[in-house]
């Protein structure tokens, strides 16, 4: 009996950011050659646009393929981004950051956010924003990459990027294809699965071409062609925990002076965001159909945004949750189609790059490698769940309850692994994070503290520090934050300076 074959064909089923992203990844990593690596897609489907703000490791990413800032910035009407502003989600008119990078310095090995409470409740200063470059830089509209390998002591500046993720998917597919991946123009008709074995074989194109392969990634969005269509992995429904199930978006002009962050603003029954790109800003309204129906929805947004729009009002509709297995057989998905998260912290693209490093650090030689799905399959879980709870604390512990819908988030019974955060962060001032984790014990406290959460004590070591000694170490780093972000330029003379 033949054993497993070895796999050297592989079809990525859709483009848009998820495909191109997945294409220009295994071009780089895996080299055509020893693998053939074909994309098919269609113009006529479009791509869906909710993603045009990103978290720090995309720098990463970009930088594994090699690619230039200076391009891809120009290519992609890129802005920088600091972090993301929270308007209204504590009381209707408070607002809060939250930073990329650390808030102050541990001491004594204990994180800062420990020190700080001692300081908040000596000085009666609330401000944790003083002790982190990247909040007073977003303040200032201030941005320069400072400090990254620079041995000058002070704290360096965490960025992402605020960019056109239509513009993202061309200029990775002009790389792909320039490191020798095969674009197929064509629509999926039917799949052909092996009748041993369940395995998928080929793909039936509408224009009777068929495409036949090893292994398959299936970037075909909420769909889900191959990994639900056909495979029936299965949809783990959140909508109970994150209800909002809709959105409407809209571009309006670029904005007078470039924000170097994301503005996400409390609406009645969801939310709005705000990104600023180079040639124009994208707007959009987060919303649950069962608390607001879409054309208040989008009358609401329009009301709201600045500036004319400059088309019509697209409209999008979801589920928030995840496939119970995202690599089924031969088959594995990425991006949308193996889950969605709202974008309430910039995580789309992330869990993109997430799912392609996993599946890059566990690739098979041979199409039946269970264990290795089953790893896959458990990694993403594992990402899905703990984004989940990050996102589920912004509506459950905020202070609104002025509509019906803040009502019920305020009040519903949270995961338990989120419980349990929780009651720890009152008990000790910290979650626990596990070190794969994107979100770390300054993510949440910048996040539950923005909204009026705090910890009922401190750790002890960082009682043990004298007034003095306190306000000496706090006072330096605030000096040090201070001077970084005063020797930056604004974030519209940095782009002119660059990308005139």
């Amino acid at each position: 009996m033949a054993g497993p074959a070895p796999i050297k064909d592989i079809v990525i089923v859709g483009g848009g950011t998820a495909g191109w992203m997945t294409a220009a990844a295994f071009a780089r990593l895996l080299g055509i050659g020893r693998y053939t690596i074909t994309l098919v897609e269609s113009e006529a489907i479009g791509t869906v646009g909710v993603g045009e703000a990103t978290v720090p490791p995309i720098l990463l990413f970009n930088q594994g393929l090699g690619i230039n800032e200076r391009d891809f910035v120009e290519r992609t009407k890129a802005t920088f981004k600091l972090g993301i502003e929270f308007r209204g989600w504590g009381r209707e008119k408070e607002q809060y950051f939250h930073p990329f990078g650390r808030l102050g310095n541990s001491i004594e090995g204990i994180g800062f956010p420990h020190y700080w409470m001692r300081w908040r409740a000596m000085t009666g200063a609330d401000d944790y924003g003083l002790f982190n470059a990247e909040t007073e830089a977003a303040r200032a509209f201030k941005f320069a990459p400072a400090g990254q390998g620079a041995p000058d002591g002070l704290p360096k500046i965490n960025y992402a990027y605020q960019f056109d993720a239509v513009l993202y998917a061309t200029f990775l597919r002009t790389f792909a294809e320039k490191k020798g991946v095969r674009r197929v123009e064509g629509k999926v008709a039917s799949v052909r699965q092996s009748p041993v074995t369940g395995h998928i074989e080929s793909l039936f194109l509408e224009d009777g071409r068929t495409l036949s392969g090893d292994f398959f990634l299936d970037c075909t969005g909420f769909r889900g062609l191959l990994i639900e269509e056909v495979l029936k992995a299965g949809y783990a429904d959140w909508s109970r925990w994150l209800p909002a199930d809709r959105a409407v978006v809209v571009p309006t002009p670029r904005l007078g002076e470039l924000p170097p962050y994301t503005r996400a603003t409390a609406m009645p029954a969801g939310w709005q965001w705000r990104i600023p790109l180079q040639h124009r800003t994208g707007n959009g309204h987060v919303y649950a159909s069962s608390f607001m129906d879409d054309d208040e929805a989008e009358r609401l947004l329009l009301s709201r945004i600045e500036g004319t729009p400059t088309s019509e009002p697209g409209r999008l509709r979801f589920t928030t949750g995840m496939r119970r297995r995202g690599w089924i057989k031969n088959c594995v998905a990425i991006g949308l189609s193996g889950g969605f998260l709202e974008p309430l912290e910039s995580t789309s693209i992330h869990l993109i790059q997430i799912a392609i490093g996993k599946l890059m650090e566990v690739f098979p030689r041979y199409t039946e490698e269970e264990d290795l799905a089953a790893q896959f399959n458990t990694a993403m879980t594992f990402h899905f769940t703990t984004i989940r709870d990050f996102l589920i604390a912004h509506y459950h512990q905020g202070e609104r309850d002025d509509s019906p819908f803040w009502s019920y988030v305020r009040q519903y019974d949270v995961p338990d692994t989120l419980r349990a955060r929780l009651d720890r962060f009152d008990r000790r001032g910290e979650v626990l994070t596990d070190d794969k984790e994107f979100f770390k014990d300054d993510d949440w406290f910048f996040i539950l503290s923005g909204q009026g959460r705090l910890p009922g004590n401190i750790h002890p070591v960082a009682e043990s520090l004298s007034d003095e000694e306190l306000r000496f170490r706090l006072m330096r780093i605030r000096a040090g934050v201070k001077q970084r972000v005063d020797g930056l330029p604004t974030h519209d003379d940095f782009l002119a300076q660059n990308w005139p």
